[in-house]
């Protein structure tokens, strides 16, 4: 019954029912019953492909170099041209770097020397000079001859703001105005600010004061781990002092207000009471 309604005949059984399906899908192994399924490739087979296609690529790559072979050893020797120029860059920076730091340690010794002293014999073996004066001279060529030798370099630049330091203590102001100029435009802006900190002393000494009060306002909006806004506002409040007392009660008690654990809080708190 069942399979006339299939349109099928007898002489189908279900023996060759079942050998058709093996010949139709391809899988001698199967039965009906496991359903039909690709083929699988084994393991060796796979392996064998693979192999294959990395033989066919590396094949493909060394057809590519002989046929390539001027271009390939160009570029190599670019690349190898361009290695070696950034390597020996960098040890010449590193090597520069080296040298300003020496020779800026050998001025430091100079500024750091001691003055004599009346009364007092000096040491045997250490360098001494008569007056800070000349002592700041001495240092501040030897600072020059570093910041023009490796102006580039940290120890450089570090130079040139000690070179306007010591024109300040020979009281040469328009040289120390003009160096510290350059290492506000050179510097860092730590180096920077601190060249701006001298900057105001400059001024104060020679009664420019509008003029630092312009560079204290400049530091106050813009603070620096070297120079902090509590330092500035400090400066910023000793001019109002003489100028303006109201301002620079004002300041102070910001500062001792929102400043309370630092040292610049202390400072104010301290003015506060010598100013009531």
């Amino acid at each position: 019954m069942v399979q006339r309604k299939l349109g099928l005949h007898p002489i189908f059984t279900a023996a060759t029912l079942e050998g058709a399906a093996r010949y139709l899908c391809g899988c001698h192994h199967l039965t009906p019953r496991e359903g039909l399924r690709p083929n699988s490739v084994d393991t060796q087979t796979r392996h064998a492909i693979k192999h294959d296609a990395l033989i066919d690529h590396a094949n493909s790559a060394l057809g590519w170099l002989e046929d390539h072979k001027s271009q390939a050893i160009l570029v190599s020797a670019i690349v190898i041209g361009i290695l070696a120029i950034v390597i020996s860059s960098i040890l010449f920076y590193q090597h520069r770097q080296d040298e300003a730091s020496v020779a800026f340690g050998a001025a430091m010794d100079v500024y750091s020397a001691p003055v004599d002293q009346p009364g007092t014999p000096a040491e045997p073996g250490v360098r001494t000079y008569p007056s800070a004066a000349a002592r700041a001279k001495a240092a501040n060529g030897e600072f020059l001859k570093v910041a023009d030798q490796f102006g580039s370099t940290d120890a450089g630049k570090n130079a040139l703001y000690f070179a306007g330091l010591t024109y300040m203590e020979m009281g040469n102001t328009a040289a120390a105005e003009t160096t510290l100029k350059k290492v506000q435009d050179r510097g860092d802006s730590n180096l920077s600010s601190l060249a701006d900190m001298a900057l105001v002393s400059l001024y104060r000494q020679n009664g420019r004061t509008s003029d630092a009060i312009g560079m204290l306002k400049k530091l106050v909006a813009h603070p620096t781990t070297a120079v902090p806004v509590g330092q500035s506002k400090l400066e910023l409040a000793s001019i109002y002092e003489q100028t303006n007392p109201g301002q620079a009660k004002q300041i102070y008690a910001q500062l001792k207000d929102k400043d309370t654990k630092t040292t610049a809080g202390q400072i104010a708190t301290q003015k506060l009471q010598q100013m009531h």
